[in-house]
């Protein structure tokens, strides 16, 4: 029987991965100044530094900023100009003061959702970015819980189930990514609400689920998660 539903936060709750869109787009014009952007090299080989720097700076705009420094000065062999690296450093500040939007009847999905369960909040990130974050959504109130973890892996659920006392399969979480919100919820036999953002960083994407999960319902818009919810609670029964 579910007991507990959790929520994301970036992309599921408030709008945030098309900042990061416009900046690396941004980057990739300041970087256009000094290689030909034709090959495409520009966000692959950012996308490869991320990747690499995850485990020293985590996830969220200050690694996302301190990345985009370290590949151009790899790609342009050093020859970028310090007004340049300046530029990239402000592109990343953008991100870090963006406004938080809440996607169209997130609130209202939440708070029918808590009318029912247990509800918590669980996001990656940057800790001083991302409780700046919640603390501007407006729905901090409707949580009884919210978890700023630094990954978000079977390990980090499985904490958050045991101090609930609860078991995977009581515990539902709601987001955009499957890699990072639904499978390792799923791995652990606990169950999925798949709400696609329009929008996926790469690293985001890869995921081991198949189209046929029954643990996992997706959804097109947040009116939709409460009935996935409640379908998914009857099969849990």
């Amino acid at each position: 029987m579910l007991q507990l539903i959790g929520f994301d936060g970036d992309d599921t709750l408030w709008h945030s991965e098309d900042y990061y869109q416009q900046a690396n787009a941004a980057f990739a014009a300041i970087v256009g100044r000094y290689v030909d952007l034709a090959d495409g090299r520009v966000q692959s080989d950012m996308l490869a530094t991320e990747r690499r720097n995850l485990e020293l700076f985590g996830y969220g705009a200050k690694g996302m900023t301190l990345s985009m420094v370290e590949t151009a000065i790899a790609m342009t062999d050093q020859r970028i100009s310090a007004s340049d690296i300046h530029r990239i450093v402000e592109l990343g500040k953008t991100v870090l003061q963006h406004p938080v939007e809440l996607l169209p009847g997130m609130r209202e999905a939440v708070e029918q959702v808590a009318a029912d369960y247990g509800v918590v909040l669980i996001t990656k990130g940057d800790l001083f970015h991302q409780e700046k974050k919640v603390a501007q959504s407006g729905v901090a109130d409707l949580f009884q819980r919210i978890e700023i973890v630094s990954e978000k892996d079977a390990r980090t659920y499985r904490r958050v189930l045991n101090e609930f006392a609860l078991q995977p399969a009581q515990f539902a979480m709601v987001g955009n990514s499957l890699r990072s919100d639904i499978e390792p919820v799923v791995r652990l036999g606990g169950w999925g609400v798949h709400l696609p953002y329009h929008v996926t960083w790469a690293h985001e994407l890869e995921t081991g689920l198949g189209d046929d999960e029954q643990r996992v319902i997706t959804v097109a818009l947040p009116v939709d998660v409460p009935a996935a919810v409640a379908e998914l609670a009857q099969r849990a029964a």
